[in-house]
């Protein structure tokens, strides 16, 4: 992308920014994050299919941050973290450059937050058709057969944490998994342990979710916890409305509006 290339030089020749956050290429054929601090640098920039990362989980990093002022690239799923991490107050539009990339993979530059909700309204959050099928599946599972369904897929797990790594909205400096004073969640990698680490980051997840994919893509083992937090959004738009990142709205879990259903209560 010849565009997005230039355009990035520009940015670190006008010192309008300090870093180029975008893609470069991995190893054995994969994309992987780089910072761009010169504009030669920015010759490594590259965008494809295969640009999978969530990059916006690095603009809440202390390290990133004393680089300066980034420039980001942008496809759909970072500009819906964007967007989250702005309505948590945790990014102001002076903080960053944005630009974004289109399906198309054309270049966008947005001058707000509010020109970014604009955009994302004609391209809302769409729970695949393979995926929905198998969330329906487990669903209909009677309690005792999802259980074990799930105690099974996520046996696996040996609480290597990259799939909180690779989360832009699991930001916080001290997760509720490494409390030990009282501990929450067993630090061991046992069954029952590995079911509450993944349920109780499904939960802070709840109506946070940008729908990214970085979770399972991060995952060494494969196992299908982007399932979770996809069901988690569909609970969501049926018990609140419906969903999607926005500065201006409260989060689901930590609001409270009289005309909720409640039909979730048993």
């Amino acid at each position: 992308m010849n565009e997005l290339i230039q355009k990035a030089k520009s940015l670190l020749e006008s010192n309008v920014v300090q870093v180029v956050i975008g893609y470069g290429k991995g190893t054995a054929d994969k994309t992987r994050a780089i910072f761009a601090t010169k504009p030669d640098d920015c010759n490594q920039l590259l965008f494809d299919s295969r640009c999978v990362q969530n990059l916006a989980v690095y603009l809440t990093k202390h390290e990133i941050k004393h680089l300066g002022k980034p420039a980001i690239v942008a496809p759909i799923p970072v500009l819906r973290s964007i967007l989250q991490l702005a309505a948590e107050n945790q990014l102001k539009e002076t903080d960053l450059v944005i630009l974004g990339v289109s399906p198309e993979s054309k270049l966008i530059e947005f001058e707000s937050f509010g020109a970014i909700e604009v955009f994302l309204e004609t391209h809302k959050i769409e729970i695949d058709e393979k995926y929905k099928a198998t969330i329906d599946k487990i669903k209909a599972m009677p309690v005792s057969e999802r259980f074990a369904f799930w105690m099974e897929e996520l046996e696996p797990c040996f609480k290597c944490y990259a799939c909180r790594a690779a989360c832009p909205l699991c930001y916080c400096p001290k997760c509720t998994v490494e409390n030990n004073q009282p501990q929450w969640i067993p630090a061991a990698s046992h069954l029952l342990g590995n079911l509450e680490w993944h349920v109780m980051r499904a939960m802070h997840l709840a109506g946070r979710c940008t729908d990214c994919e970085a979770c399972y893509t991060a995952c060494p083992m494969g196992i299908p916890i982007h399932l979770l937090t996809k069901s988690m959004l569909q609970d969501v738009e049926e018990h609140f409305g419906p969903y999607g990142p926005s500065v201006g709205k409260q989060n689901t879990l930590s609001s409270f509006n009289p005309d909720d259903k409640e039909s979730f209560i048993r």
